[in-house]
């Protein structure tokens, strides 16, 4: 597969099977991934891979404060408070595109609810990885994170698996810190689930659109 190829069908799945993935596997994409580029050589992330009892008992600690309305302290804010146009508008249609596929209408606020509860469950997917970062760090090496984190599920559709890269992880830093023990100068940046499509699943017929060149591309010179 090339990597152009890659870039074009990743997506971000949210239906897996209930089949494991190799820790072997998980493994070596993590490590492959961090040929990433980053300024001075940083390398700021920190990666931990959660499967098994692990991933089991983290759904099930999720589930239980979701049902009793348990909140925490965001990491961080994932959108701007004022998100205003063009963004807004990116982001409303492809919720709407979503819940479209689910026919879930914009009025059924609890159907939304329970449909979002479910990144909680990795959408049923068998493996993540948490994504950390030291709290020192700044916006150039978030910049980093991301660089990885698209290594990351790039090499993953190569291997023939699906991702979805989950910021929501963010609003229960509390919670996944307990679980993969991160220490007090380190923060959580993201979760990512991977694992196998389920192709049955209505919410893995949904693609994003891009912006007209357009709109962002500016080409100066001869």
């Amino acid at each position: 597969m090339d990597v152009g190829h890659a870039i074009a069908t990743r997506r971000s799945v949210r239906g897996f099977l209930d089949r494991p993935v190799p820790r072997e596997t998980l493994e070596s994409l993590a490590i492959r991934a961090a040929r990433a580029a980053t300024g001075g050589n940083l390398q700021p992330w920190h990666v931990d891979i959660v499967m098994g009892d692990t991933i089991a008992g983290l759904k099930a600690t999720m589930a239980g404060k979701l049902a009793r309305g348990d909140i925490e302290t965001a990491a961080y804010a994932v959108y701007p408070p004022k998100l205003a146009a063009p963004y807004s508008d990116r982001r409303a249609a492809i919720g709407e595109a979503l819940y479209g596929h689910l026919g879930i209408p914009r009025e059924d606020r609890d159907g939304r609810r329970a449909w979002f509860a479910r990144n909680f469950r990795f959408f049923g997917a068998p493996a993540a990885y948490f994504v950390t970062v030291d709290r020192g760090m700044g916006p150039p090496q978030w910049a980093d994170l991301g660089m990885y984190l698209q290594n990351l599920m790039l090499l993953a559709v190569e291997a023939g698996l699906a991702t979805c890269p989950q910021e929501c992880w963010a609003m229960y830093p509390d919670t996944v810190g307990a679980v993969i023990e991160t220490p007090a100068e380190r923060m959580l940046f993201c979760g990512v689930a991977i694992g196998y499509e389920n192709v049955a699943e209505p919410a893995n017929r949904t693609r994003s659109a891009r912006a007209d060149k357009a709109e962002w591309l500016t080409i100066r010179g001869a």
